[in-house]
């Protein structure tokens, strides 16, 4: 898990393959998720390997420098969680 990302950041990247994602798009069980600062808020960018599709999600939270450039959202089967790339096994 990801301590380095709020609990707050956590559940917006799970609102955002909820509610934008899911059922739009196909998707895998490793989904990439950048953040970056605009105009001083966070910006969520989704991409997955092996597609052309990225979409950014504006978020209403400050950015902060600390935040790792990536997380990813895994789901190996049995259970989902947010952990860094260099997580994956």
């Amino acid at each position: 898990m990801v301590s380095a990302v709020p609990g707050t950041i956590i559940d917006e990247i799970w609102h955002i393959i909820d509610d934008y994602l899911q059922g739009v798009l196909p998707l895998e069980n490793v989904l990439n998720f950048a953040f970056s600062n605009r105009s001083g808020k966070l910006t969520i960018t989704f991409s997955e390997d092996g597609t052309d599709v990225t979409m950014g999600f504006d978020t209403p939270y400050a950015y902060a420098s600390q935040l790792p450039k990536t997380v990813v959202a895994y789901d190996d089967g049995q259970s989902q969680t947010i952990i860094l790339p260099s997580e994956i096994q």
